[in-house]
């Protein structure tokens, strides 16, 4: 497990800001960096600062400047931050949406701190984190028939066998180490596997991997896969 995470907080409504922040900051692997009170304080406030977060934990409906807006410019200004969207709205529609704009985890406002906790230490260790109910929203708008954005298949001979047990495991939400211990390999040629799928795939994060690779069929869907 990763030790000291740093993590930036944005919510509008003060006492659950709070209140998470007090939560988050009894766990000794997370470091809260500061917290905002909307997205155009946190803009300002990740410009200004002099070592980011590894984690931006944001409220969707906020004045000034929305998640939604909060995400894409942290994807374009700060690419190595990771996105996880807070929000009460946890309907397939939002969800699908900021996962299209970059959020690599989708909390409910009403989640436990046991779940915030493990989100958090999922997202800094994989990368994501994508509940069973979050991969079959993506799933189920990958194979909609009438979806016309689906691209075609890549040819399968593309990705070598090796690559493609790598990309299994990470949609299975296996670690670097976890895939190296399955594959008998070292983290590094991992790591190595892992750079040749983002660039073939063009994705820019693993997250984008896994939606890949569930988009052009090249892993399938198992029910216990990704708990």
């Amino acid at each position: 497990m990763k030790n000291n995470i740093k993590i930036v907080l944005a919510d509008d409504e003060q006492l659950f800001r709070q209140g998470l922040k007090a939560i988050l900051e009894n766990n000794k692997n997370i470091e809260v960096v500061f917290d905002a009170e909307n997205g155009e304080e946190l803009i300002m406030l990740l410009r200004q600062a002099n070592e980011l977060p590894e984690i931006v934990i944001t409220d969707l409906k906020m004045p000034k400047l929305n998640g939604v807006e909060v995400t894409k410019l942290i994807r374009k200004e700060f690419p190595d931050i990771k996105v996880i969207a807070l929000t009460s709205y946890f309907s397939k529609p939002f969800i699908l949406n900021m996962i299209s704009i970059g959020a690599v985890a989708y909390l409910a406002k009403n989640s436990t701190p046991n779940l915030m906790i493990k989100t958090i230490e999922e997202v800094a260790n994989k990368g994501f984190y994508y509940g069973q109910e979050v991969i079959q929203f993506i799933h189920e708008n990958l194979t909609n028939p009438n979806d016309k954005k689906v691209k075609s298949n890549f040819d399968t001979s593309y990705f070598t066998k090796r690559e493609i047990e790598v990309l299994e495991l990470i949609c299975q939400q296996s670690t670097t180490n976890d895939i190296a211990e399955k594959l008998f390999i070292s983290p590094r040629t991992v790591e190595g596997h892992r750079n040749n799928l983002l660039l073939k795939t063009e994705s820019k994060n693993v997250a984008g991997l896994v939606i890949y690779g569930l988009k052009n069929k090249l892993v399938s869907l198992e029910k216990d896969s990704f708990d």
